[in-house]
């Protein structure tokens, strides 16, 4: 079997998570939540994941990015590093929707939804058959808007649980993605002869942030 050495991370949601897989199982996992340091905290997070298995960032033969839904600036973060990670290495790099990694974090073998916090008081939701089978999403809607009836998984969901139901909220399911689980679900589809997208992001509205217009005309 070729050598293989998959690195994963996610910056879509306040968890700055990265990985190393090998194709079987994942070797290191590093998570940290804070929504405002994703820039300051991935490249550490990389690194510390190669220390713990003693690998070179040459010995990588893959790179995956979470490719959202999630807020502009964070999700570039992940996607861009990705992007000049596989170039600089010569390696392909694949983007991974960041809902599927929560969802197959969860390991629920029935009908669910995902939901992460959008801000904006919306959510960024999927519905899902089981964890590995997305059924519609993603898609950004007001909490309230959301499947009912159907267990929740998510930071989203527990967010807004007053409005959807704590009794529908899965107690124990991941409310980040992993990149454990974000690496473990690319290496199963690649495996089964799918063709992952290229990382690129999943944007759902605007930006926050926009180009100021010209400014208003002052006449005497």
């Amino acid at each position: 079997m070729a050598f293989v050495l998959v690195l994963a991370f996610d910056t879509a949601t306040p968890a700055v998570t990265a990985a190393l897989h090998d194709g079987e199982r994942v070797l290191a996992e590093s998570t940290t939540v804070d929504a405002r340091r994703h820039g300051e905290l991935l490249a550490p997070a990389v690194q510390e994941v190669l220390r713990a298995c003693g690998a070179a960032l040459d010995e990588v033969t893959a790179v995956v990015a979470g490719s959202g839904p999630g807020p502009y600036t964070g999700l570039r973060v992940g996607l861009v590093t990705a992007q000049a990670l596989a170039t600089a290495l010569g390696v392909p790099a694949y983007g991974v929707c960041t809902l599927d990694a929560v969802a197959y974090g969860s390991g629920l073998s029935e009908p669910f939804v995902v939901a992460t916090d959008a801000r904006r008081k919306e959510v960024f939701w999927a519905r899902y058959a089981d964890s590995r089978t997305r059924l519609s999403g993603p898609a950004v809607d007001l909490p309230g808007e959301l499947p009912a009836g159907l267990p929740l998984v998510g930071a989203g969901a527990r967010l807004y649980a007053g409005i959807l139901g704590e009794e529908r909220i899965v107690a124990g399911a991941p409310e980040y993605p992993s990149a454990g689980a974000l690496a473990a679900l690319a290496a199963e589809r690649l495996a089964a002869g799918a063709e992952l997208p290229a990382p690129l992001p999943i944007y759902l509205r605007r930006p926050d942030a926009r180009v100021p217009g010209a400014p208003k005309r002052v006449t005497a």
